[in-house]
């Protein structure tokens, strides 16, 4: 079904994944490191990547950082590290979802099901809000005619905004329906990844607004 990359350096670990994701109808990629895992995405075309975060020569943060400059496919974190600052920072660098260790495999199972069927659903339709144009079948973004990179969550975000123009959504609204109801994260993830990706659509980001108590909305200012 998809072509998914594992890097995970304890070997007993990535054999479990890697049969788990097999079960799932996926065919697996492996690396032990930070290092080979960039060697196969520079090599290999990948829909989805489950990412340790400790490993040796290259840590699965600098490795994720790497892979969102050259792909926006969805990203899961493994980590033995539960602290929430470390889930965030994970997300500052372009990670969709996070598992902390010792995990369910049939949950990671269904969480990358789950970020796939929303990687590939796609309306037709071109959206402009200002000088923002989003193809929403190429998955690309463009700014006054200049395409913008964004993360696999900023992208889905943005498009959940354009296609709910003018509707305010809490923060828990938009963890449901853009992360989906079995994210572990927080209302603070919300915030993490609109700060992003304001910065991003630089003078364009006042499109979306944040209202005191209340949540985000898309505002087409003029």
């Amino acid at each position: 079904m998809a072509n998914i990359l594992i890097v995970e350096d304890e070997k007993a670990m990535q054999d479990i994944i890697v049969e788990y994701m097999r079960k799932g109808g996926h065919t697996c990629f492996t690396a032990d490191d930070g290092i080979d895992a960039l060697v196969v995405l520079k090599s290999s075309s990948m829909d989805l990547m489950i990412l340790d975060i400790m490993m040796p020569h290259l840590d699965g943060l600098s490795v994720c950082k790497v892979a969102r400059e050259m792909s926006n496919m969805p990203i899961i974190m493994l980590t033995a590290k539960s602290e929430e600052e470390d889930k965030l920072k994970g997300y500052e660098y372009g990670a969709d979802d996070y598992m902390t260790k010792p995990f369910s495999p049939k949950v990671l199972l269904a969480k990358t099901n789950a970020l796939l069927r929303r990687s590939t659903v796609v309306p037709v339709e071109t959206i402009s809000v200002g000088k923002i144009m989003l193809h929403p079948n190429s998955h690309k973004v463009y700014l006054d005619g200049q395409e913008v990179i964004l993360t696999h969550k900023e992208y889905e975000l943005l498009l959940f905004f354009m296609a709910n123009p003018g509707q305010v959504f809490s923060r828990e609204q938009l963890l449901n329906r853009v992360w989906g109801y079995d994210f572990e994260g927080t209302t603070r993830t919300v915030d993490t990844h609109i700060k992003t990706l304001r910065q991003k659509l630089r003078d364009e980001g006042r499109h979306i607004v944040t209202l005191i108590r209340s949540g985000y909305k898309l505002e087409v200012r003029v």
